[in-house]
């Protein structure tokens, strides 16, 4: 397999566990010199080992402003930055479990100020072709009722994207991943061993017939990041196997809505 990111640096926030954990190991197989920071130490010392080398893990709270200040300070003193993915967010829930006030503003922190405040910090000190994949998610288009924080964030990251992509224009390019369902259950730590058990249902509400892998999103980044997607900028792609493009009605495909269990 061609090592399309050799030698490239990238800087992957949230890339101890899940999906940023496999966007990890994917950049330092292909040879790329990756930085990583996340909160969770353990998890993140873990996921440097298995990547190797020519991996650094960064520990620290992205919605800091000393943390920010450090991981540039730490990525640009090699040299110019070739990828950034942003990846890290949680969820604080929302309006109907209490969500506070420093939650709510907590997530969108971590969610949408780090990745506004890592393209201002690095600015100028992208390489030439540069590309930026801010990882959003399909809640951005539709929700689930009290998931007000992570939807909020992800609906910010979606338009910050765009916005990015004008102000950036020929210094990076700039898109979005919007997730679907991922199972990323195995790619924690703690987690070796997870084997998922789904249902007939999980699996074809999905068109594609499948619950999504984190080697999905992987195989977009990677996509975006490359030349083949030069032409590409501020766009948003969805991937969720179809699931956002399946309608829903009562008493179709299977599936029945019963008002008494809400």
């Amino acid at each position: 397999m061609a090592r399309t990111f050799q030698d490239r640096r990238v800087l992957i926030t949230g890339g101890a566990g899940g999906i940023g954990r496999a966007l990890t190991l994917a950049f330092a197989r292909q040879g790329a010199q990756v930085f990583f920071v996340d909160v969770d130490e353990t998890g993140g010392r873990e996921t440097a080992v298995a990547a190797g080398g020519n991996c650094r893990f960064i520990l620290g709270d992205i919605t800091e402003k000393d943390v920010l200040q450090r991981v540039f300070d730490i990525v640009s003193a090699g040299g110019k930055l070739d990828i950034l993915v942003n990846n890290a967010c949680v969820s604080r829930g929302g309006i109907l479990s209490g969500c506070t006030y420093e939650d709510f503003n907590y997530v969108l922190r971590l969610g949408v100020t780090a990745p506004y405040m890592l393209a201002s910090l690095f600015r100028d000190h992208f390489a030439a072709g540069a590309s930026i994949v801010n990882i959003s998610s399909s809640r951005h288009l539709m929700s689930q009722a009290d998931t007000e924080s992570y939807t909020a964030a992800k609906g910010g990251i979606a338009a910050l994207t765009h916005a990015l992509s004008v102000s950036l224009r020929g210094v990076a390019r700039v898109n979005s991943i919007s997730p679907g369902w991922i199972e990323t259950g195995g790619w924690h730590h703690g987690e070796a061993g997870f084997a998922p058990d789904y249902t007939p249902g999980d699996k074809l509400q999905h068109p594609v017939g499948r619950v999504g892998r984190p080697g999905d999103i992987v195989g977009a980044v990677f996509f975006l990041c490359s030349p083949a997607a030069g032409f590409i900028t501020g766009q948003d792609l969805v991937v969720d196997g179809g699931m956002t493009r399946q309608m829903i009605y009562h008493n179709d495909m299977g599936w029945s809505y019963d008002p008494e269990q809400q």
